[in-house]
């Protein structure tokens, strides 16, 4: 049986630089505070945790001695938070990704124009996603939030409207909900604001998801691209299944098999996805 990892799966630039400021600064301090998971992936939260990162959330913020040093991942922080930092003295090492603090700074800019025309800012994104309120944070937590392209009821068409999206949404859904609110209002502007490379992953799955008898997926379970880049990789090969880790391969969806896959969310780390595979040759010798 041939077995392959997917070339272009794995961590985006974003993930990447979050976790290597995370690893710098461990390995200087020897502990590090990290506000919410590092990415959206347990396996790799447990591996850093043993190196000393400790993972808060923002009522944790608060208690906080003075001096803290706290990481800001790739997601993003709303304003508060920066304020908060600043308050209470505590150190922050900002890895939000590039493109995340410029989508930010774009909302920030439309929030100030819509101000002046009494319009509204949209964006769409998973309501209570990490880099949602983030960008949110950025309206003064005005914005409207769709997570449904076909679910625009709490939209006023009336009223002009700037849309925005979250960096790792569908693209065909945003085009949808571009359509959808294009058809009910003239004062209106979509930004293209989807990471590429997210949205550049889809082809190159579906050229490795048609090349393969099964696929196997590895995401966590609370990430959102990696459940988008799952159900994509699916409808092109029906024998595609999501785990987590090697422990959660069935050995029955390898019979009769001559071509397995493996692949993965921007959150996936590559050592994730060896373990599948030398579980795969385990089990198959």
């Amino acid at each position: 049986m041939e077995i392959r990892i997917d070339d272009k799966a794995g961590y985006c630039f974003g993930v990447v630089k979050a976790i290597g400021t995370a690893e710098e600064e461990l390995h200087r301090d020897g502990s590090l505070y990290c506000l919410g998971d590092i990415v959206h992936n347990s396996a790799e939260v447990e591996r850093l945790s043993q190196s000393g990162l400790r993972v808060i959330d923002h009522a944790d913020l608060l208690s906080l001695p003075a001096g803290s040093k706290v990481l800001i991942r790739a997601h993003g922080e709303p304003p508060s938070t920066y304020r908060t930092a600043k308050e209470k003295d505590i150190r922050l090492v900002d890895a939000t990704c590039p493109i995340v603090l410029a989508l930010q700074s774009r909302i920030k800019r439309g929030y100030e124009e819509m101000k002046q025309c009494g319009g509204q800012v949209v964006i769409f994104g998973k309501q209570g996603h990490a880099e949602v309120i983030g960008l949110n944070g950025q309206t003064d937590g005005t914005a409207i939030i769709v997570s449904d392209p076909d679910q625009i009821d709490s939209i006023d068409f009336s009223r002009p409207i700037r849309l925005y999206s979250q960096t790792t949404k569908s693209r065909e859904d945003y085009r949808r909900l571009i359509a959808n609110i294009e058809a009910r209002c003239s004062d209106f502007i979509a930004y293209d604001t989807i990471c590429n490379s997210v949205a550049g992953r889809t082809k190159a799955l579906e050229d490795f998801a048609s090349s393969v008898d099964v696929l196997l997926f590895v995401a966590g379970a609370n990430s959102s691209n990696g459940h988008y880049l799952y159900e994509y990789c699916r409808s092109v090969q029906p024998r595609t299944y999501l785990i987590a880790n090697a422990d959660e391969v069935q050995p029955q969806w390898l019979a009769g098999v001559q071509r397995v896959g493996i692949s993965g969310a921007t959150s996936t780390p590559r050592w994730l996805m060896e373990q599948v595979m030398d579980k795969l040759q385990y089990i198959t010798t």
